[in-house]
């Protein structure tokens, strides 16, 4: 499996995330959006809406959309529950964060990292968007450890990329302790190292 992506990008994360965690052998293309990579032939016939990530599977077929890609690699393994509510629940939170935390964290963290805008100048409407998205996570996990339950499931790899980088825009997650507990246990979970906003 070939995975092309940026190691900047929150959506690529997620799907490098997955790949390790199922032991799925890929080879990651690093592309550079910014740098016009996702505009060329090559790229547009893997995915002619210019988007990453996209996985070209074994047998030569393409696929994007990183949550599509998250079923798809996290298919029949403890990452997708069995029971069919827990399954819609975890659905639920796929379509939640490209809907309302996605567009509201993740761009606000691309203004600051990538487009340089100091965190003070930022769209007031955008960071209250933000914050309102980082505090649904909050209240979410304040009786729980995962997002569905007590168990890892493709919801948290979701939202764990963005919800990490957040500090990176100026948003507080020290004061969402909830939201704290939540990334440490993603972290130990999938063995990665603690993220800080200079990572």
């Amino acid at each position: 499996m070939h995975i092309y992506g940026d190691l900047g990008s929150g959506n690529c994360l997620k799907v490098k995330l997955i790949a390790d965690a199922t032991g799925m052998p890929y080879v990651w293309h690093e592309v550079l959006a910014r740098s016009g990579g996702t505009s060329t032939p090559e790229f547009l016939a893997l995915n002619p809406a210019g988007q990453m990530p996209v996985v070209v599977l074994d047998d030569g077929r393409p696929l994007a959309q990183s949550n599509a890609i998250l079923r798809y690699l996290a298919h029949g393994s403890r990452f997708i529950p069995s029971d069919r509510y827990a399954a819609a629940k975890v659905d639920e939170w796929l379509f939640w964060e490209q809907y309302s935390h996605e567009p509201t964290v993740a761009v606000a963290r691309a203004r600051v990292v990538y487009d340089k805008v100091a965190t003070a100048d930022l769209d007031p409407a955008l960071v209250a968007r933000a914050n309102k998205a980082l505090d649904r996570l909050e209240q979410a996990l304040s009786n729980q450890k995962f997002l569905v339950g007590d168990a890892l499931t493709i919801a948290d790899f979701a939202l764990l990329p963005y919800t990490r980088q957040a500090p990176q825009a100026g948003f507080d997650l020290i004061g969402r302790p909830a939201l704290t507990r939540w990334i440490a246990a993603c972290e130990q979970e999938l063995g990665l190292p603690a993220f800080s906003a200079g990572n």
